[in-house]
């Protein structure tokens, strides 16, 4: 039994996976939906504007009203917590706590005081370099070593549900590698197919990273790379669909591909040659860097997803010609299916 039906709250609906969330609830005729997010110097406002929406609240305020008096906000059937610093390269430990860790507690808390579904951002990033693997099925989740601040503020959270008895009743969802639209305001955290394009359109060519494992050829690194579109259909399975499931997701297309596989595919979207040129990576990244990763998602597939995944090739192509080139966002004229 779905539990869409009455108010949604998503945090961090401003951003990146969130306006895409909030673009599918549009396409499937939700729109009592309350969006909160922290609109800086940023565009990201813009993925707001072809949305439908009833009501935004700036995130400290909403997070000062759960805190100070919850009644104030009102009652919501599902809530997608998916506001949090997404860097991977912030340095802010003390912010990276409070926000990614202190706020999902609250918010989480809340949610079940009240009886609400609670669907939240947990990461890829919690697995590290993968050396415990990347099963979404074990309960030894305390065995994991993230490599960055980001994901261990991630991990914190999943800890704490796990300790709090909380797990079986709420759902972390780990996505992979998500491209698509609405990314341009992410700067360096932007996907490679984004910042490829503008690469391509600025010098013709596009650069990666050498590997500094001689088991890896220079870009035969591998990514599982996710095309957005599939990672906010898989979210909202969970409050559509699989409303009694629990516990931690991976949400990935279950395939690693390599960077060049990636990268030529951009070049295919264009109708141009594939120009690639190989440089260091910085020292900064080299103990940090993941090498491999692939979803397992046999998880997600027996809760009830059933749905195919769209092939890089088609997601790529989808991204680059319909909303790159004529730099539209989600939602707006060029909206096409899946795979289109």
């Amino acid at each position: 039994m779905s539990t869409l039906d009455g108010r949604i709250l998503v945090t961090g609906g401003a951003g990146f996976i969130g306006s895409a969330l909030i673009w599918a609830l549009n396409q499937r005729g939700h729109s009592n939906i309350v969006v909160t997010d922290l609109l800086g110097a940023d565009e990201k406002w813009k993925n707001l504007v072809p949305l439908k929406f009833s009501d935004y609240v700036d995130a400290v305020d909403f997070r000062r009203s759960v805190a100070q008096n919850p009644a104030a906000v009102g009652r919501f059937s599902t809530v997608f917590h998916l506001g949090a610093c997404s860097a991977t390269t912030e340095k802010n430990a003390a912010y990276l706590a409070d926000n990614n860790f202190g706020y999902t507690k609250e918010l989480a808390a809340w949610s079940l005081a009240q009886g609400a579904r609670f669907i939240y951002a947990s990461s890829a990033a919690t697995y590290g370099d993968g050396a415990q693997g990347m099963d979404d099925r074990s309960e030894e989740i305390s065995r994991l070593r993230p490599l960055n601040m980001y994901g261990y503020s991630k991990h914190l959270f999943d800890l704490h549900a796990q300790r709090a008895g909380w797990l079986p009743r709420i759902v972390g969802v780990k996505y992979f590698n998500v491209f698509g639209p609405n990314e341009d305001h992410k700067g360096d955290m932007r996907s490679l197919v984004n910042k490829a394009y503008q690469q391509i359109l600025t010098t013709g060519k596009v650069q990666l990273f050498k590997s500094h494992k001689p088991e890896y050829r220079d870009g035969e690194q591998m990514r599982d790379f996710l095309y957005v579109k599939d990672a906010v259909e898989m979210t909202i399975h969970f409050a559509e669909r699989a409303t009694n499931a629990g516990g931690l997701y991976n949400l990935g297309s279950g395939e690693a591909n390599t960077w060049l596989t990636l990268t030529r595919a951009i070049f295919t979207a264009l109708d141009r040659p594939a120009e690639i040129e190989f440089v260091d990576m910085p020292e900064v990244l080299r103990g940090k860097y993941q090498y491999f990763t692939r979803a397992e998602i046999g998880k997600l597939r027996e809760s009830g997803f059933a749905r195919p995944m769209t092939s890089l090739t088609d997601s790529v192509r989808d991204y680059v010609r319909n909303y790159l080139v004529p730099e539209k966002k989600l939602g707006e004229s060029s909206d096409t299916p899946i795979g289109g």
